[in-house]
């Protein structure tokens, strides 16, 4: 019987947004203004589309973007959580469910020797074109009102569960790690045994405390970090039990 562990990548894993740190390759480090303008809510990866496009236009190349984004630092702490969960792989299952993109997340685990830790990795599918310019896509479409049009965590979730199950995993609990507003949605699909780890001072922190003031049902338990140290001394305590 293993725990499952859900990730969030950018601000949980590594200590920024890949999204908003690769545009230190374009001219100035800063897009045109009727670029950033052209975000609308919900569409971040169609905005990211464009990015990329302004980005290949301009002559970055992948060899570039690929120093920007390995350059990212992790959170404090994670490099130590991420090596404690390698040495307890019998314990655990790991995923990532993030809103960043495939070819981001490869290069960091790659250039990090952190591939191995993970057993999937849900993400935006990203590729380069002929043209090497970097492409991304949704990674899937949903339902869900709560989540942005790309993806709905919650249903990326329920479905690996649900799959697990069949093949006869059953899991004690889900250790879900984020920091996020789109890491709202999956949090709520965790029940009784299973445990929020909201990053302090971020967005999902900030909703799940005033979640709990309105006195909106929340099942698992809520653990604050700042630090993957204390997530592994969390996970010490729920291996021992």
């Amino acid at each position: 019987m293993k725990i499952l562990l859900v990730f969030d990548f950018d601000n949980t894993i590594i200590d920024d947004n890949s999204d908003t740190w690769i545009v230190q390759c374009a001219p100035e480090k800063k897009l045109p203004i009727e670029l950033q303008h052209s975000y609308k809510k919900g569409f971040w990866t169609e905005f990211m589309g464009r990015v990329f496009k302004y980005l290949g236009d301009e002559g970055v190349r992948e060899d570039e973007m690929k120093r920007a984004v390995t350059s990212m630092p992790f959170t404090l702490g994670m490099v130590e959580l991420l090596n404690f969960i390698r040495k307890n792989k019998d314990k655990f299952d790991c995923i990532i469910i993030s809103d960043s993109n495939s070819v981001f997340i490869d290069w960091v685990l790659e250039a990090t020797s952190f591939h191995d830790v993970f057993d999937k990795v849900f993400t935006n599918p990203a590729a380069f074109d002929s043209n090497g310019h970097l492409t991304v896509e949704n990674y899937h479409a949903h339902s869900c009102n709560r989540c942005p049009k790309n993806l709905c965590k919650n249903a990326v979730l329920v479905e690996f569960v649900d799959k697990q199950l069949k093949q006869g995993v059953n899991y004690t609990r889900i250790v879900y790690i984020g920091d996020g507003g789109n890491d709202v949605c999956p949090v709520t699909f965790l029940k009784k045994n299973d445990v929020a780890m909201p990053r302090k001072g971020y967005t999902l922190q900030k909703t799940l405390s005033r979640m709990s003031q309105n006195l909106e049902p929340m099942e698992s338990s809520v653990i604050v970090w700042s630090s993957g140290v204390e997530i592994i001394s969390h996970l010490q305590f729920l291996i021992k039990e």
